[in-house]
């Protein structure tokens, strides 16, 4: 078996990001089971709000970013907690996304928190991908309290970044699982198809 590649996506825009540290953790403990790996940091991306009445390819970058999600075995979502949910960059880069991107892929998510556990924003992102007939990996990493959670970019816990690490190693160990049925939530995403 040739090794999986693995990306990340960073919903995160803030030069500081500790979503971005976090998932380049991540991407370290993928790399040391020898996946290749990537940081696809939307900052670099330009992706216009997302109007289904424009094709992708004439969205910015919609285009280049779907390709390089299509390529990948295992994709990390990661994402700051906003109003109890996960970050509109994020938000509109998975718009410009659907099926050939997710569906049968195996997807990791963390979420990061300036307060308490961002509970709401996996649960939000994984409604997503199950909608998308994306594998979830049953782990997922949440960061609390994330302005206490680095010093210098670096965890401060060394129990949370273990679990951080632990989904990267997922990501590689699961990048070929035989996925699920299709689920109910996809059957019924008709938005999801022909992206």
């Amino acid at each position: 078996m040739t090794a999986p590649t693995v990306v990340a996506l960073c919903g995160s825009l803030r030069d500081d990001s500790t979503t971005r540290t976090a998932l380049e953790r991540a991407l370290e403990a993928a790399a040391e089971l020898g996946a290749t790996t990537a940081l696809l940091d939307l900052r670099e991306y330009e992706l216009p709000t997302f109007d289904p009445d424009r094709e992708r390819e004439d969205a910015g970058d919609a285009a280049q970013l779907a390709e390089r999600l299509r390529r990948a075995d295992a994709i990390l979502l990661g994402s700051p907690m906003y109003h109890g949910s996960y970050a509109s960059p994020l938000k509109t880069a998975l718009d410009y996304c659907g099926f050939e991107e997710f569906e049968d892929t195996t997807v990791g998510l963390l979420a990061v928190a300036g307060g308490a556990f961002p509970v709401t924003t996996l649960e939000h992102l994984r409604s997503v991908c199950r909608s998308l007939n994306a594998w979830v990996i049953p782990h997922q990493a949440a960061i609390p309290n994330a302005h206490a959670a680095f010093e210098d970019g670096e965890f401060v816990d060394r129990s949370l970044e273990e679990r951080v690490a632990t989904l990267g190693r997922r990501a590689v160990q699961y990048a070929t699982i035989e996925p699920d049925p299709a689920s109910f939530e996809s059957d019924q995403n008709v938005g999801a198809e022909g992206k």
